[in-house]
């Protein structure tokens, strides 16, 4: 470099508080003038954030803050403007995603999150052997949007895959058989167990129309107390649940049927996965449980996505996918009015990594 002048010029930034007083640092930074291109060169110094008004440290102490609390709830502890929280908050983000570097997943889970009403979907893929989602994006929850994944993965990568965890949605099946034909497909317990409960609501419906007057009662307004799992009722929730059992049979049976249909999962072989299928279903003859057939006739088509678990090599921890979609629930409430989705995206992305 042709240097034609060099000066010093003074800076002050803020650094992490001691207690509740704040802290900054004044310094000087070197500034040399280059004669051939004609611009001034500033010192780059390690330790400042890429805002140039804050240490990096302190930039790191507000994106860990963040991960607990809103950016408004952080803007006022900190006295700080909103929107430079959330920037600070979008570096340290930034850099996690460059530490977990470019992941090479094995078995991946496949979902759909609604970003906003009216239908406006965004594809999360999570890797389930390191449980961290690794890929966010799409337009909507089409096999165009899927296959975007997939490019990015790229095909060395993708072929690494061994096992693919999704809901029965096709447009996802048809990519990833297309992509990465030799990873087994499995659908999702939880999705699966969502149908199943929606089986049993429209039962429930059915028997509130069906009945009157003060037979009534038992069904209105119990629909939480039905649907949930029975550890997770409180004691008032327990003995509603009892009540509503013992005045309803048909509602007693379409109750014991959906709870002992979570044994499916437990079995290591197909034969008796599928014997115990046939014989859930043959339960229902003369039952009159139409939601029940057609849930039925939805897990006959789709069995062999169901029956893939059964195989060692396919067990993996479905509980994480369901924990990711409860704190994506939470980012989403936590961050409710906020359009930006590249924040949305980092969020996500970042929601499993550890802290910096």
């Amino acid at each position: 470099m042709h240097s034609g002048w060099y000066d010093r010029a003074t800076r002050r930034v803020r650094d992490l508080s001691s207690g509740n007083t704040r802290v900054y640092l004044d310094f000087e930074v070197r500034r040399v003038h280059c004669r051939r291109c004609g611009k001034v060169m500033r010192e780059r110094l390690a330790f400042l954030s890429d805002n140039p008004f804050y240490t990096k440290r302190f930039a790191w102490f507000v994106g860990r803050r963040c991960r607990v609390s809103s950016i408004k709830d952080v803007a006022e502890e900190l006295n700080m403007d909103w929107q430079t929280v959330k920037t600070l908050e979008m570096q340290y983000m930034r850099a996690q995603l460059a530490k977990a570097g470019t992941p090479g997943p094995k078995a991946i889970g496949i979902d759909e999150i609604s970003i906003r009403k009216g239908h406006t979907y965004r594809i999360v893929v999570s890797d389930l052997v390191r449980h961290r989602p690794i890929w966010f994006g799409g337009e909507d929850r089409s096999q165009k949007s899927m296959a975007q994944f997939y490019e990015w993965l790229g095909q060395k990568k993708t072929r690494g895959i061994r096992l693919a965890v999704m809901d029965m949605w096709k447009p996802f099946r048809n990519v990833t058989n297309e992509c990465a034909p030799q990873a087994a497909i499995l659908f999702d317990k939880f999705h699966i167990m969502s149908h199943l409960g929606d089986a049993l609501d429209k039962v429930r419906k059915a028997e509130y129309a069906r009945l009157s007057g003060t037979d009534r009662r038992f069904i209105k307004g119990q629909k939480y107390t039905l649907l949930s799992n029975r550890e997770n009722l409180t004691l008032e929730g327990k003995k509603s649940l009892k009540l509503l059992l013992a005045a309803n049979k048909r509602l007693n049976t379409a109750y014991l049927l959906k709870e002992s249909f979570g044994q499916l999962w437990d079995y290591s072989s197909e034969a008796w996965a599928r014997r115990f299928f046939e014989n859930w279903r043959a339960s229902l003859k003369w039952q009159r449980l139409k939601p029940y057939e057609k849930f039925a006739e939805m897990i006959d088509r789709h069995w062999d996505g169901i029956a893939a678990y059964c195989k060692p090599e396919n067990k993996v921890s479905l509980g994480f996918v369901e924990g990711l979609n409860n704190k994506i629930r939470v980012i989403q409430r936590r961050a409710y009015g906020l359009r930006d989705e590249e924040y949305l995206r980092l969020k996500v992305l970042t929601c499993m990594l550890p802290k910096l």
